[in-house]
């Protein structure tokens, strides 16, 4: 608007200005929680964990996927994932007559490989608990367990 004003009749400067602060309130409600030196702090040993699932059949490997973060949920654990990662596609081209002969036919073969990715945040033997359900044949599972 020409006016210097905004569509409610409130001039701009002071819009800005009243948003900033009500923009300021919510970070200093959104700060964490730090407790004073010399308090006891209930800690209980949380890992940052990460699941790694690859396979090259995608119903066994997303039926895994859910299955973790179904039983992580029932624990009330901080999922994220599963994060799709691109596939790897190794393509084989070769000719189809062993002997070189005949005319210039060839097969092309395909194998996708899938690859999910599941991080938590939880103890040790928590981890133990949702990772013991059973897997589908044909899925790998990698477990990386790093402290936070």
């Amino acid at each position: 608007y020409a006016s210097g004003r905004s569509c409610t009749g409130v001039p701009f400067s002071s819009f800005k200005l009243s948003y900033y602060n009500e923009y300021k309130s919510y970070l200093r409600m959104a700060a964490p929680f730090k407790p004073e030196k010399g308090t006891p702090v209930d800690e209980v040993a949380s890992h940052r964990i990460r699941i790694t699932l690859t396979s090259r059949n995608l119903k066994s490997l997303e039926k895994v996927c859910t299955d973790l973060i179904n039983g992580a949920k029932q624990k009330d654990l901080d999922v994220v994932g599963p994060v799709r990662l691109p596939n790897k596609n190794l393509k084989i081209t070769t000719r189809k007559t062993p002997c070189g002969e005949g005319s210039k036919t060839w097969d092309r073969f395909e194998m996708k490989i899938h690859k999910r990715v599941i991080d938590l945040k939880s103890p040790s033997d928590t981890v133990k608990q949702i990772t013991s359900i059973s897997i589908e044949p044909g899925v790998e599972v990698e477990v990386t367990i790093a402290d936070s």
